[in-house]
């Protein structure tokens, strides 16, 4: 327990470098879609993506999930609390986004824009919702349901709102 508050800040530090991945991926895609018909435009925008992704995304992640275990292993107790419990599951949905996010990538990288800008927008929202989920339960120490639903539901309406807005 000596090094427990050390690998806590490492945690933080990894949760906001994987977060800027999240974030800012979605929105490269955007970019990358609505300007297809531009080759040296797009060639720069690839370039963005995997580095985003490679360099800093997935080691932030896998630097987030090892020292989250880690500080399980030190504190196995937390496995008791319906917050962590909820935590677990929505850093999973995380780690699944993030790989769709590569899933992604790799589908813009072969110039296949299947999918539109509006929808990469309304897709972005998707770590937002589940950071403030994720926040909320490790601040509260609680679940509180009422809270999670409503601001589910408020992010299902932004969601359905910018994917249907007529362009």
């Amino acid at each position: 327990m000596q090094y427990y508050t050390y690998i806590l800040a490492f945690h933080v530090i990894s949760v906001l470098s994987w977060m800027a991945m999240l974030f800012y991926m979605p929105r490269l895609f955007v970019y990358h879609v609505e300007n297809c018909n531009k080759k040296e435009f797009c060639e720069v925008v690839k370039i963005q993506e995997e580095k985003i992704y490679k360099v800093i995304g997935l080691p932030a992640m896998w630097a987030t999930l090892l020292s989250g275990l880690t500080m399980l292993y030190l504190n196995p107790a937390l496995l008791t609390e319906s917050w962590m419990i909820a935590k677990l599951i929505l850093i999973t949905l995380m780690v699944i986004y993030s790989f769709s996010l590569e899933g992604y990538r790799k589908k813009l990288l072969q110039n296949d824009c299947y999918k539109n800008g509006q929808f990469y927008r309304a897709y972005n929202e998707v770590p937002t919702l589940l950071s403030i989920l994720i926040v909320t339960y490790v601040i509260t120490k609680s679940l509180p349901l009422y809270f999670s639903i409503g601001i589910t539901i408020f992010f299902a309406f932004i969601i359905y709102k910018i994917a249907t807005k007529k362009v």
